[in-house]
C-alpha cells in the first residue's frame, strides 16, 4: 500500500485556497500515467505541527497505485509540488503545497536522512494531521516496523493536537 499525505496552508500561485490546492494536486497524481489514486480521504483543518503562527492547515491522505520505486515517486512528488510552486526554505515552513511520502508498501528505508528519503515516514505515529485521514483510506495498515495498527496509534497520541474535519462552504 503505497501512501501519500498532502498538505497546504498558503494560498496557491493562482490564489485557490488551499483545499482546492489539495483538490488540484490529486488530480494531478491521477493525471500521470504511472500514478492512480485509488482512494483520497476527506479534508482535515490543522493546527501546525510544531505549535507557530502559521495559518492552520487543510490535509489529505491518498492512497497511490504506482509501480514506481521510492525514489522515482518521491520524485514525481517533488515535481508536482514545483508545479504549484512550492519552496524549500525551511523546515516547517507555511507552505503551498506539501506532498510526504508516507509509506511504499513494507518497504523500510533506514534513518538516514541525508539521503532524502526515510520508510515509512518517521513521524507517522506522532502526528493526528496524518492518522486522521490515513485511516480513512487505510484503515487496517499497519507500521511495517513496529505492526502498530492506525487506530492504536491515534489512541496513543498524546492531547493537544487540533485536527478537524474540513466542513465544505
Amino acid at each position: 500500500m503505497i501512501l501519500i499525505g498532502a498538505g497546504a496552508n498558503l494560498p496557491g500561485l493562482d490564489g485557490r485556497s488551499p483545499a482546492e490546492t489539495l483538490s488540484a494536486a490529486r488530480a494531478a497524481l491521477d493525471a500521470r500515467p504511472d500514478i492512480a489514486v485509488a482512494a483520497a480521504s476527506g479534508l482535515w483543518e490543522t493546527a501546525p505541527v510544531p505549535v507557530s503562527d502559521q495559518p492552520w492547515y487543510v490535509n489529505a491522505v491518498f492512497r497511490l497505485d504506482t509501480g514506481l520505486s521510492p525514489d522515482a515517486l518521491l520524485a514525481a512528488l517533488h515535481e508536482i509540488e514545483a508545479a504549484f510552486g512550492r519552496t524549500r526554505h525551511r523546515r516547517w515552513e507555511a507552505r503551498v503545497l506539501d506532498l510526504d511520502l508516507l509509506a511504499h508498501g513494507a518497504t523500510v528505508i533506514g534513518g538516514d536522512q541525508s539521503r532524502g528519503l526515510v520508510l515509512p515516514h518517521p513521524r507517522i505515529a506522532e502526528r493526528a494531521f496524518v492518522l486522521e485521514p490515513l485511516a480513512e483510506v487505510a484503515p487496517d495498515w499497519r507500521h511495517p516496523l513496529t505492526g502498530v495498527s492506525v487506530a492504536d496509534m491515534l489512541a496513543a497520541l498524546p492531547p493537544g493536537q487540533t485536527c478537524r474535519p474540513l466542513r465544505p462552504s
